[in-house]
């Protein structure tokens, strides 16, 4: 059978990742989560002093972009591979609210884009892979088969967010996470290189009133029609 690309864009908090994970599992394709790898830029710039409540040093943390290595390792045990930060695993750390809050400003910086959009597009150059993030069916493959744009409404996406982040034991309010999904809306779709915007040859799925199999099922239609189409 033949493999395709699957990219998948949206909001925040819209669940992309957890749907990139399962259509990977289910084909057999490679995972990347995009999110992850500007998530692990953003630790670096908050553990290098490059980024803070009241100032970012774009100069700083662009002479240090040689000095990033970025990678994912499978692990067995969860069914999927984890972000590694110069071979340390940050997977836990990355997805903290405090590293929420800053992800969008380190992700409109345009050499940090040019540098993780290098590496996404290296790691799909053989395609059989599903790829989630803000500009995938725009920018990194976008001569992509199937092209999938998430979106729902930022108070359910909020409070998806909320319990994720209370499940982990994180001391935050509703009020708090709502803002952090408000802001980043804005910042995502605002920035000056390769904002997010919804591909013109993409499909819109609205999971406000969707349960995680439903989505997938939804999903995994359009993968079968256009695999059977090829």
């Amino acid at each position: 059978m033949k493999k395709i690309t699957i990219a998948i864009d949206g909001f925040s908090s819209t669940g992309k990742s957890t749907l990139a994970k399962q259509l990977a599992k289910h084909l057999g394709y490679v995972y990347v989560d995009t999110g992850a790898m500007y998530r692990a830029v953003t630790l670096f710039a908050m553990q290098n002093n490059c980024i803070g409540a009241d100032f970012l040093d774009k100069g700083k943390l662009v002479n240090s972009l040689p000095s990033i290595k970025l990678s994912f390792k499978f692990n067995p045990e969860l069914g999927f591979a984890e972000m590694y930060l110069n071979d340390v695993n940050v997977e836990t750390e990355i997805r903290t609210l405090e590293v929420s809050n800053f992800v969008s400003a380190i992700a409109a910086i345009s050499e940090v884009r040019s540098k993780l959009v290098e590496q996404q597009q290296e790691m799909g150059a053989a395609k059989g892979i599903v790829m989630d993030g803000r500009d995938i069916g725009t920018v990194v493959f976008p001569n992509a088969e199937l092209k999938i744009f998430m979106t729902a409404g930022a108070d359910t996406r909020a409070q998806r967010r909320f319990d994720e982040l209370q499940a982990k034991g994180d001391s935050v309010s509703y009020e708090e996470v709502l803002k952090n999904v408000v802001d980043r809306d804005y910042v995502d779709t605002h920035r000056d290189d390769s904002p997010l915007v919804m591909a013109e040859d993409s499909i819109e799925v609205d999971n406000s009133y969707l349960d995680r199999k439903e989505q997938f099922d939804v999903v995994l239609e359009l993968v079968n029609e256009v695999i059977n189409s090829l």
